[in-house]
């Protein structure tokens, strides 16, 4: 969709609305970028890029209402995290395992974001596990009469999963207040989605379960938007879900282990670096006027002064203390007879 003000008219949105989620966009860039090179340099286990995902998180994320609704992310949803609240010292925290690390104190594996004030669940590294809990969570909304929803995100790998079809079917006999949002690009790790499948479009199968799903240019952070409003409007009014399927494209391996090379051509990444969902948002508000050659050095700088301060202050944390390594797991401090 077009960034022109008629379409801005229409989504209720302003123009430092707009800007806000192109620095979400760039934040998350820059911080993705920098925990690729920490790895790199030694001083974290390994990590999940987000370039290339930007629009399509930030474009759902944004729709939401940020500690009131239910956030299920996957490993690689850095923008949504920020775009819902979380801070780069919090990421950043989760990444050199520090012991003020909010997802787990540093137990955790990198990128599995939580935040119980903004209501984003940990996960775990399994694939789809998150899906279940999310229905779950959107079964105990609808049971409680709360206005509250539930939005699971993924990739196209999830969706050859019985937790995704499961969820899906059921989410569907119960109407649950809640989207399925699938970030499709096109490698389930190495997998390419013809091997997964035998149709084009995840969309259409949201039809066997009882409720609409669309197809969308991932690289559209409007287009997403819009399609997310009203997937979420659905969820509040007892419509039941929604199944999104934003085409997208991860712009890097799929983990600082993975060597991309050996399944997907260097031509092809090209081709869609082209398409980078970031340049092409801030072409089209250079020629909206929301956005000129000055304001956007700013908030380049902005980002990249936020992204190394919080880098600089995580960097001198502490790390948890050894005898925390079985908080959590077995009892402390013993069990009474009485």
């Amino acid at each position: 969709m077009a960034i022109t003000k008629e379409a801005i008219k229409t989504f209720g949105l302003t123009e430092e609305q707009l800007l806000e989620m192109h620095y979400k966009m760039l934040l998350a860039r820059a911080v993705s970028v920098r925990q690729r090179v920490l790895q790199r340099m030694g001083k974290g286990p390994m990590t999940f890029s987000g370039e290339g995902h930007e629009a399509v998180q930030v474009g759902t994320a944004f729709a939401l209402r940020p500690g009131r609704d239910w956030v299920f992310a996957y490993y690689r949803d850095v923008a949504v995290a920020l775009t819902v609240g979380m801070t780069p010292v919090e990421i950043l925290r989760g990444f050199f395992a520090r012991r003020d690390d909010i997802s787990s104190g540093g137990r955790n594996m990198p990128s599995h974001f939580s935040h119980p004030d903004l209501r984003i669940v940990s996960g775990s590294a399994p694939i789809a596990t998150q899906i279940p809990h999310a229905v779950g969570a959107a079964l105990a909304a609808k049971l409680r009469k709360l206005d509250e929803i539930s939005v699971a995100y993924f990739g196209d790998g999830a969706t050859s999963t019985g937790d995704w079809h499961e969820s899906m079917n059921f989410a569907g006999v119960h109407k649950l207040p809640m989207v399925f949002v699938c970030e499709f690009n096109g490698y389930a790790i190495s997998v390419p989605w013809r091997k997964q499948a035998a149709i084009e479009n995840v969309a259409v199968r949201a039809a066997g379960y009882g409720f609409p799903g669309v197809t969308l240019n991932g690289n559209d952070v409007l287009e997403v938007y819009g399609a997310m409003t009203e997937a979420v409007k659905r969820a509040r009014s007892g419509e039941g879900p929604t199944l999104i399927e934003a085409k997208a494209y991860r712009l890097q391996p799929h983990s600082s282990d993975d060597d991309d090379r050996r399944y997907r051509t260097r031509e092809e990444v090209e081709q869609w670096a082209q398409k980078d969902p970031i340049v092409v948002f801030a072409m089209s508000l250079h020629e909206l006027g929301v956005l000129d050659d000055k304001s956007e050095q700013e908030l380049n700088d902005r980002v990249n002064r936020e992204v190394d301060e919080a880098t600089d202050k995580v960097e001198q944390e502490s790390t948890p203390e050894p005898e925390s390594a079985l908080r959590h797991v077995f009892v402390e401090g013993g069990a009474s007879n009485g």
